[in-house]
């Protein structure tokens, strides 16, 4: 399973980013896939995480700016982030569970300038 995550960058406060990670090794059409985002020092948090029916659940502190999307035909994993702010800046990682085993995408640093 390799997982592969794009589409970090450096933005300004208020603006926009989609990241992208793009599955291969697993059936992912079945699979429930996450967001996450880590800050130096502190643990990986759930961003939010959709289902194989497309159903999504994001945390509080995104839920009305963040959207989480998946094309399956493209076996790619999306994560629409509007009106950015300084405390988004984190490394973003996209994660599945399959057939017993935690799979992480590499991360994406997101930077989000004042």
């Amino acid at each position: 399973v390799q997982l592969q995550a794009s589409g970090g960058g450096i933005v300004q406060a208020g603006g926009s980013l989609r990241l992208s990670c793009k599955a291969s090794g697993l059936n992912f059409g079945i699979n429930t896939m996450d967001w996450y985002r880590q800050t130096p020092g502190n643990q990986r948090d759930l961003v939010g995480t959709i289902t194989s029916g497309h159903s999504t659940t994001l945390t509080d502190p995104v839920k009305d700016r963040f959207t989480i999307t998946r094309d399956n035909v493209r076996r790619t994993l999306y994560l629409q982030m509007n009106d950015l702010k300084h405390e988004d800046t984190a490394v973003y990682y996209c994660h599945t569970y399959h057939r017993g085993q935690d799979f992480w995408g590499r991360g994406t640093q997101v930077t989000v300038s004042s």
